[in-house]
């Protein structure tokens, strides 16, 4: 029986440079697009809509195999991590796995 792996990642960050929502949106945007275009997965701003420095995002992405998602999750949570302009503050993945 052949199975689908569901991976979602969420990630709390801070942002210390901004001293708006405007200056969140204008920090947030290259890494949510980043991660949307150079991975190829669903990425939204999940939290925190209302505070400057603070932001959630998930991640989600389906693979065929749990280590080929656990390997790309690894390389999108390696690309927020580099970021200079924001702090993680924690990241948290959840799976789910499906049989077909």
């Amino acid at each position: 029986m052949e199975s689908m792996h569901v991976l979602a990642m969420s990630v709390e960050l801070r942002l210390p440079g901004c001293s708006s929502l405007k200056e969140k949106r204008a920090a947030l945007k290259p890494i949510v697009d980043g991660i949307r275009h150079r991975h190829h997965v669903s990425v939204a701003e999940t939290g925190h809509q209302d505070q400057w420095q603070r932001a959630s995002v998930g991640v989600a992405l389906v693979a065929s195999g749990a280590s080929r998602a656990e390997q790309w999750m690894d390389r999108i949570e390696r690309f927020i991590w580099s970021r200079p302009d924001v702090e993680v503050i924690t990241t948290e993945r959840h799976w789910m796995e499906i049989d077909r």
